[in-house]
């Protein structure tokens, strides 16, 4: 029988979502505490590989289990016990075998979080940037990078994607308040560390050590190095992940 887990986490102490030997990831830890709890070992499936630090308000994982269980309250208790602080499953639910967390997806959004004047109540989950940050500039330039488009520029190397194109579909910059600001990113799919490194070129912009048009220049360049650096993990969230069903 197949589920969909529905959970959010914080995501500064773990290397990432996926397993990796000797260090502690989010995939591992429920994958741990689904196998006590279900005295058996259980693999999990998520929608898309978080970063090191970079937190979920939404991630869904698919799991199968040989017989069916009622996912009730007491059981999500004691999931979510065993999950530790930093991990939060909503919900868990039946769903078709056929049904796949990653591929079924059709579409993803981030939220990069930033504040222009010092805040100590934001902490590591928003960056502090420099008070002179032109926004309206950098909202020009992420329109620029909406569409089909190969996003190698920035695309973390060396990885095992068969394509780098991606349908960009939404890029902006939004204001809360007077001094803070997120940048909503949507696409069908993600590259490893592209979000980073796309706030990373739009704060060059920001800053204006780069134009407008040169940020179509480092998307056509294909190249890394063309583009700015990669911004800290843990004011990246994973937004949201929707399904046709």
């Amino acid at each position: 029988m197949r589920y969909f887990l529905d959970l959010s986490y914080l995501g500064a102490r773990f290397h990432g979502w996926q397993v990796q030997p000797g260090v502690v990831t989010v995939q591992s830890t429920i994958e741990d505490a689904l196998a006590r709890l279900c005295r058996q070992p259980v693999a999990i499936v998520g929608a898309g590989r978080t970063d090191a630090g970079v937190n979920a308000r939404r991630m869904v994982a698919h799991l199968d289990l040989p017989q069916a269980v009622e996912p009730s309250e007491r059981f999500l208790h004691s999931l979510n016990a065993l999950c530790g602080p930093d991990i939060a499953i909503h919900s868990m639910r039946p769903v078709a075998d056929d049904a796949h967390a990653r591929f079924d997806a059709i579409e993803r959004s981030y939220r990069y979080f930033v504040h222009t004047a010092k805040d100590p109540f934001c902490g590591p989950l928003s960056w502090q940037a420099p008070p002179m940050l032109d926004f309206e500039a950098m909202n020009r330039a992420a329109q620029s990078l909406l569409g089909r488009r190969d996003f190698t520029s920035f695309s973390k190397l060396h990885t095992d994607v068969k394509t780098n194109i991606c349908d960009l579909r939404s890029a902006r910059w939004v204001q809360t308040d007077a001094t803070h600001w997120y940048f909503e990113i949507v696409a069908d799919r993600f590259l490893r560390n592209m979000v980073r490194a796309v706030v990373g070129t739009l704060v060059n912009v920001g800053r204006g050590k780069i134009t407008v048009p040169q940020v179509v220049d480092i998307l056509e360049a294909r190249d890394r190095c063309a583009a700015g650096e990669s911004m800290p993990g843990t004011p990246l969230f994973l937004w949201d992940v929707k399904y046709p069903y």
